[in-house]
């Protein structure tokens, strides 16, 4: 019976993603352009941008505050719930229980959740999502999640390489590691641009791309119910 519920599931996320990538969801934009109802076609959370299916799951300033921001989290939460099985620290059986810890540490390694890091001189990105520090090893991995819209992917994971390269000289300097910059990138609607699984595989535990594109496709769809119920 649950693994019928969850079919169920993942075929109407599927349904609801496809069309939103072609497009199809009545959105202001949709219904004043395609329509053409005379419906106002800006965004009706903000009010500055057209309401556009791009704009909706990832470009709406208002909507970055609270729900782009849960979304990111639970993709995050489900990395650093792979990281602390694969050390043997004590987690919760389901990731999606995972309530992750500011500073985790077993043996020689510690974790760092959403935290800043400090420098000697000021770094504007400093806070990676997740920060793994091998003291015995004397490597450091910058782990930092993203969901941008459809059109922004090459650019995400080239702005996240370049976004903490001063880090990654000050990290160098301050802990005399090795570190390296771990860029997961998963488009709103569930595509994943070639070449993702490079980057997941250098993160410990069995992280499953599979299963972020899941989590993202669930968080937009949650994002486009709530915002397409508001009338």
């Amino acid at each position: 019976m649950i693994m019928i519920m969850i079919m169920i599931i993942i075929i109407i996320i599927r349904r609801r993603s496809i069309a939103a990538q072609d497009q199809a969801i009545k959105t202001n934009y949709y219904r004043r352009y395609i329509l053409n109802d005379g419906t106002d076609p800006m965004c009706r959370i903000c009010g500055q941008y057209r309401e556009t299916i791009d704009h909706i799951v990832a470009g709406c300033p208002e909507l970055a505050k609270t729900e782009y921001l849960h979304r990111h989290d639970k993709a995050a939460s489900y990395l650093h719930w792979n990281i602390c099985k694969e050390l043997n620290i004590n987690v919760e059986e389901k990731w999606y229980e995972h309530e992750p810890q500011t500073v985790t540490e077993k043996d020689n390694i510690t974790i760092l959740w959403d935290m800043p890091i400090q420098t000697d001189r000021e770094i504007k990105a400093n806070r990676p999502d997740i920060v793994i520090k091998d003291k015995q090893e004397k490597s450091c991995l910058l782990i930092d999640m993203s969901i941008p819209t459809e059109k922004n992917t090459s650019v995400k994971v080239t702005e996240k390489l370049s976004k903490y390269k001063d880090l990654e000289i000050e990290i160098e300097r301050m802990w005399g590691m090795k570190d390296t910059t771990i860029p997961v990138v998963i488009r709103a609607l569930g595509l994943i641009k070639k070449g993702l699984e490079k980057y997941t595989k250098q993160i410990p535990g069995n992280i499953k791309i599979r299963e972020l594109q899941k989590i993202a496709l669930l968080g937009t769809s949650r994002i486009l119910r709530k915002t397409l119920s508001i009338k």
